[in-house]
């Protein structure tokens, strides 16, 4: 999304497009097919050929790389299975994790169409469906966490934790956390879809104000909060500060409980990375979104969320 390259490959096809052009001849098919949709017409009609293969070779490595993925998942649930080497839980846990592997590499065409779709009363920049996005993303962060999820209840023994009142307390606190880390991830995807990093790159105001004028320019209001640039950026800077907070508070709560030392790790590794989280995103803001940046930014949510999940395997209840 940040290279501006998702629109480059107008066709999916789960085989044939697994294959790069490879002539003179090839690649100039290829973008003739481009100059038939919306983003050649309006926005790059005066890219060159070359330009043309750097995008298209990026999207190309997305794409290919979502069918290692998929390989990757398919390929040894196939032959454990065929070994007797899962269990009837496991059985059923492998088919929903290969199963949502199938589902996002659908649901990234479905998303990619959004924008190859002609919209002769718009003079916007063509971009794919800023709601297909998140959908898309949020499908890719459900089976991420799934498959740690799933890693880490094989692999990290479970400790035997006193049962107490506050163990209970810091249990639900780190469950409401990790859903807002979540939640927070997945607003990043409405950023991103609307470029809305791009709109006030001031911080903590936005621009002069605390609360912008444009906040609810659109009508109705409940637009504003997944159409308006403006109220997605604050939503989402709303967001990554409550997360912080809420992150800051469950650290200092767990100090008051006795947790092994490996749950300990866990919770101020959480504490870390959420600090370095915050950096990368004021940061980002204020240099005006530059792609390396962001794209740790990207990264950094991707980990936190992954440090939350390890404080969730860590505080599970031990099975009686």
């Amino acid at each position: 999304r940040l290279t501006e390259s998702g629109l480059s490959m107008v066709d999916w096809h789960l085989v044939k497009e697994m294959k790069p052009p490879r002539t003179q001849q090839e690649w100039e098919a290829e973008f003739q097919k481009y100059q038939q949709f919306p983003e050649f017409k309006i926005l790059n009609h005066e890219m060159t050929l070359t330009e043309f293969k750097f995008i298209w070779y990026m999207e190309y490595s997305h794409r290919m790389w979502g069918r290692v993925v998929g390989l990757a998942y398919i390929l040894p649930a196939a032959y454990f299975w065929r070994k007797g080497w899962l269990s009837r839980p496991m059985k059923g846990c492998v088919l929903a994790l290969c199963g949502l592997v199938c589902f996002q590499g659908l649901l990234g065409w479905y998303m990619v169409k959004s924008g190859l779709e002609e919209k002769p009363d718009s003079y916007d920049i063509p971009r794919v469906s800023q709601y297909r996005l998140a959908a898309h993303l949020g499908s890719a962060l459900v089976l991420y966490s799934a498959s740690l999820w799933t890693g880490l209840s094989l692999l990290l023994p479970r400790h035997k934790l006193p049962e107490t009142h506050q163990l209970l307390r810091l249990r639900q606190f780190a469950h409401g956390t990790t859903a807002l880390i979540f939640l927070t991830a997945l607003s990043g995807a409405f950023v991103a879809g609307l470029d809305a990093g791009l709109v006030y790159n001031s911080f903590p105001k936005m621009g002069e104000r605390w609360i912008p004028d444009d906040l609810l320019a659109f009508s109705p209001m409940l637009r504003n909060i997944f159409e308006n640039p403006t109220t997605v950026q604050f939503d989402h800077r709303i967001l990554g500060i409550t997360s912080v907070t809420a992150v800051t508070a469950l650290y200092l709560f767990s100090r008051k409980i006795p947790l092994p030392r490996r749950t300990r790790m866990a919770v101020t590794s959480l504490l870390a990375v959420a600090c370095m989280q915050v950096g990368l995103g004021v940061s980002t803001l204020l240099l005006y979104v530059p792609t390396p940046l962001a794209a740790t930014h990207q990264s950094g949510s991707l980990v936190l969320l992954s440090m939350a999940l390890w404080l969730m395997s860590e505080l599970r209840r031990v099975p009686k």
